[in-house]
């Protein structure tokens, strides 16, 4: 496909959008494209228009849309019953298999999306810690809560550790009980919580921050600080969990937290999220451990529900596979090399940064550590070449392309085709 065609249908349903969803969408991705269905490595639009789907509804289809054995799993339990606000026997299994997974997880609490875990996450160590301030770093995504939208993407970045609002409605005293330090930047950061361990209840990151690795040990100096001063590490594996191994980040880094915000995956594209971690840190969720005045209240009506957690069961089940993730990350991996040689073939100024399942173009030949280093990419080449891409026929995220174990060899060298017309495009700028 050279050029998106659009026919009537797909028009009239963007038109009628408009007329009742601001700004026309849901508020996640900036092209107008309706999504009709999805099989596999790819989506079809309304119009017919088929797309290699490297956006992969955000992350959560790692196996692919509509696997059979994660349909199979969903029509099962949906033909008994959606949802109970009780316990249920798919939700247990489910957390059995994240506690036999993820190196901190000795016990599971379940929420519907990945906002909601960091948050509770971050609520928790409070209560844990009986202090208040939670360090974060600039650039980090965990969500959209008022904390976490504090120096998540400042247009203006301050002197650290003072936080900034990404939006409006956030009320100024939230920016009182942040702290901000740069990613990467483990003497700083090691600074500011030595110099604030009193207040602090913990400090959440991401073990990649956005498609930023962490530099050698900044994430075990994070741990050894944090353990030093009884504060709780928080890991935000909402996006890297079971995505960069079975046992995530966790087991890719060998570093492990005290808590961590899981999504994404465990849902299997359904509605669910998770606080998991230490035992010592989740018995606050249980009032009969610590008391009603310690304890941290969390209800959720879809909390845990039959319908995600059957299809997060059938998607860890695919993800234990032999063979599964060498076979994601070599996929991943060719499609990082591809891009690397086209960057190069077109003197195009630009690095491929992430690991194989999770990676983007940054339009900078400078060195990128962390979320000032990252902003001084080229935005406007990258708006030119996700244009391009689409109208190729390759669905991507602003920022991002992840890449699923449905994805095959063909696809990467399709993909690469694309890219390659792209990037001659963006090489004309």
């Amino acid at each position: 496909m050279t050029q998106r065609a659009i026919n009537d249908m797909e028009a009239a349903i963007a038109e009628r959008a408009r007329k009742v969803l601001p700004a026309g969408g849901f508020g996640n991705v900036s092209f107008d494209v309706v999504i009709r269905e999805g099989r596999g490595g790819r989506v079809w639009d309304e119009s017919g228009n088929e797309y290699l789907d490297f956006l992969l509804g955000s992350g959560p289809m790692l196996v692919g849309h509509a696997h059979p054995h994660v349909t199979a799993a969903v029509q099962e339990q949906v033909a008994k019953g959606s949802t109970f606000f009780a316990n249920n026997e798919a939700g247990v299994q489910l957390a059995e298999a994240i506690v036999d997974a993820v190196a901190c997880a000795e016990k599971v609490r379940f929420l519907s999306s990945g906002s909601e875990a960091t948050f509770y996450a971050m609520r928790v160590a409070r209560a844990w810690r009986q202090r208040s301030k939670i360090l974060k770093f600039e650039g980090g995504f965990h969500g959209m809560s008022d904390y976490a939208l504090m120096s998540m993407a400042p247009v203006r970045p301050g002197n650290f550790p003072q936080a900034t609002a990404d939006t409006a409605g956030i009320p100024d005293t939230v920016s009182d009980e942040i702290l901000i330090a740069p990613f990467n930047d483990i003497d700083t950061a090691v600074s500011l919580i030595r110099e604030h361990q009193d207040e602090l209840a913990g400090v959440i990151v991401e073990p990649l921050q956005r498609m930023i690795p962490p530099e050698p040990g900044f994430l075990e100096s994070l741990r050894d600080v944090t353990r030093e001063f009884g504060l709780a590490l928080i890991f935000d594996e909402v996006v890297t969990g079971f995505r960069f191994a079975y046992g995530g980040a966790q087991e890719l880094y060998g570093v492990t937290p005290d808590l961590c915000a899981l999504g994404k995956v465990i849902g299997g594209g359904y509605p669910l999220s998770a606080v998991a971690g230490r035992e010592e840190c989740m018995k606050y969720f249980d009032a009969r451990e610590v008391g009603v005045e310690n304890a941290v209240k969390q209800i959720g009506t879809l909390s845990g529900n039959p319908v995600a957690a059957a299809a997060g069961l059938a998607t860890l089940e695919i993800l234990q596979t032999p063979g599964t993730f060498e076979n994601l990350f070599s996929t991943g991996q060719r499609l990082m090399d591809g891009l690397t040689a086209l960057i190069a073939k077109h003197g195009v100024k630009g690095q491929v940064r992430g690991v194989p399942p999770m990676f983007d173009i940054l339009f900078t030949d400078a060195d990128v550590k962390d979320y000032r280093s990252a902003a001084q990419s080229d935005s406007a080449m990258l708006k030119v070449f996700n244009e391009q891409v689409l109208l190729g026929g390759l669905l991507k995220g602003d920022n991002k392309f992840y890449v699923s174990t449905a994805h095959t060899i063909e696809d990467i060298e399709e993909a690469l085709a694309i890219c390659d017309v792209a990037l001659t495009a963006v090489a004309k700028e």
